[in-house]
């Protein structure tokens, strides 16, 4: 949708910062973020993305002084979920346990305070450290703007390690 509004920026990213708040880092085809584009942003965001989120507008470099997460390649239906506005968080677990070969996740909570969505992992099997960081990338490619997600894995009795 910003692309669509503002499709001489070149460099987008969209992260959520804290409870209820995102910052989008946005840069032209000269590097730069113009005030006027700033400003733009910053009225496009008030307008049309998730009302309950407060955006603050900034240029691309500050992604790395914020930590920003490095931009990962995520399946298509991660991609199709993610743009899809109308997500909750049964539309999240149907996502994530088609992708799970052995286990399922379940919500346990969203914590208000911090905006985040708690979810456990149940497997017969050890979740390796590789799928652990898949598991986090895609909760946060899907977790609606402003909030975030924790993730507690549970292995059965039976667990294989």
């Amino acid at each position: 949708m910003i692309k669509q509004h503002n499709p001489h920026l070149r460099y987008l990213r969209i992260h959520t910062t804290a409870r209820n708040t995102a910052t989008i880092y946005a840069w032209d085809e000269e590097l730069r973020l113009q005030e006027g584009d700033a400003a733009s942003l910053q009225r496009f965001a008030a307008g049309y993305l998730a009302p309950y989120v407060s955006f603050k507008v900034k240029a691309y470099p500050f992604i790395r002084e914020d930590r920003v997460p490095e931009v990962f390649e995520v399946p298509d239906l991660i991609v199709q979920t993610a743009l899809n506005r109308n997500l909750d968080q049964y539309g999240i677990i149907a996502v994530m346990n088609s992708m799970l070969s052995t286990g399922e996740i379940t919500f346990t909570r969203y914590e208000i305070n911090t905006g985040t969505f708690h979810f456990d992992i149940r497997t017969t099997t050890r979740v390796t450290d590789i799928e652990q960081e898949l598991i986090q990338r895609y909760l946060y490619e899907i977790i609606p703007l402003g909030s975030r997600s924790a993730v507690s894995y549970v292995c059965n009795t039976e667990c294989v390690i």
